[in-house]
């Protein structure tokens, strides 16, 4: 069965919903599914923490909402892919929300003759089908680090073009740093 669309999770009101114990009787959710996010931390991670980038991008969220874990991964691998082909191996691409949400899903029959087979039931429970990350305005979701001025204005186009993929408004902010002096 497809995926329900993103507006049908990303807008609303949501208690987070994530108690998953280890222990079976206090656990209230039975099957959780797996975060569909393979990496938070590419690139060079080393040079990262040693400081050798100076121009950091933060993509920042806008507004409150949720974000489904296969968005975050196709952003993930939009940034991962066309930072690699722009500018190379010398980058740092860190995905900064976790999505711990379980959302969860009240299956209807729809189609012809649907009404007369199942008419649902309200307020129903419904089953666990999906992860997200309730995020909240002004939270960074990605954080891009570069070397040159050349090179942010590349990641700045991709940050522009990847915009229509996440379920809210978004904002970057930049913070430079000064370059470490080598002795």
């Amino acid at each position: 069965m497809a995926l329900r669309k993103g507006s049908a999770y990303s807008k609303r009101y949501a208690r987070p919903y994530t108690r998953v114990s280890k222990k079976r009787t206090k656990n209230y959710i039975k099957a959780v599914p797996n975060a569909k996010i393979v990496k938070f931390k590419m690139g060079d991670i080393q040079g990262f923490d040693k400081g050798e980038y100076p121009i950091q991008i933060h993509v920042t969220s806008k507004e409150n909402c949720q974000i489904r874990d296969n968005a975050l991964e196709a952003v993930r691998q939009f940034y991962n892919r066309f930072l690699q082909i722009k500018i190379g191996k010398e980058f740092y691409l860190e995905v900064k929300v976790h999505p711990h949400h379980i959302l969860r899903e009240n299956k209807m029959l729809t189609g012809a003759g649907a009404d007369r087979m199942q008419t649902g039931m309200s307020r129903a429970f419904g089953k666990t089908m999906g992860r997200a990350a309730l995020v909240k305005a002004n939270q960074t979701l990605y954080i891009i680090g570069v070397k040159t001025p050349k090179q942010e204005i590349e990641a700045r186009k991709l940050i522009k073009s990847s915009k229509a993929r996440l379920a809210c408004k978004v904002g970057t902010e930049t913070v430079k740093f000064e370059t470490p002096i080598t002795a």
